[in-house]
């Protein structure tokens, strides 16, 4: 099997550099544990220097990282590994109920409202592009921003409003 070589119209360490982040953090946000992101963070940009394409615009390279990485993402959850293993904080007999931070929340929330959250506060993406990221109607995409803001809102009161008057 012949090693292809690296896109020529674009430097790859810069794309690397300026994306790698956005990329790790989304990741991080679906699969919810640092070596899981990872394997698909480098899956990502094994798949962009593999993949021999032109894009129109950096908004475009930009969307087509998101894309695939949600889509990796998706890929992870559906393999038989995934599905025949319990997560380590499941099986812990001393686990802690207390969620000290936003991730603990977000981490709850199911997939796609996560994913819209983290695309429209984290990645500041509007509207229109995530819509278009998702290939789902604008409304949709409002309509499970305004869910995952609801229950946010819910989580937060539920475990801050009892006993916590200063947050």
């Amino acid at each position: 099997m012949a090693i292809e070589s690296p896109r020529t119209n674009d430097c790859v360490d810069e794309v690397v550099d300026k994306y790698a982040k956005m990329v790790y953090r989304l990741a991080l946000a679906h699969v919810k544990t640092t070596h899981d992101a990872d394997d698909v963070l480098q899956d990502v940009f094994l798949r962009y220097i593999s993949k021999q394409r032109t894009f129109e615009s950096e908004e475009h390279r930009k969307a087509w990282l998101i894309r695939v990485t949600i889509n990796r993402c998706n890929s992870f959850w559906a393999s038989m590994w995934i599905k025949k293993t319990v997560p380590l904080d499941d099986a812990t007999p001393c686990k802690n109920e207390e969620k000290t931070d936003l991730r603990g929340y977000l981490a709850s929330l199911p997939q796609k409202y996560r994913t819209v959250i983290h695309l429209f506060y984290f990645e500041e993406l509007s509207i229109k592009e995530i819509s278009e990221i998702m290939n789902a109607k604008d409304a949709t995409v409002r309509v499970w921003l305004n869910r995952a803001r609801a229950m946010l809102r819910d989580d937060l009161k539920g475990d801050f409003g009892n006993g916590y008057s200063n947050i």
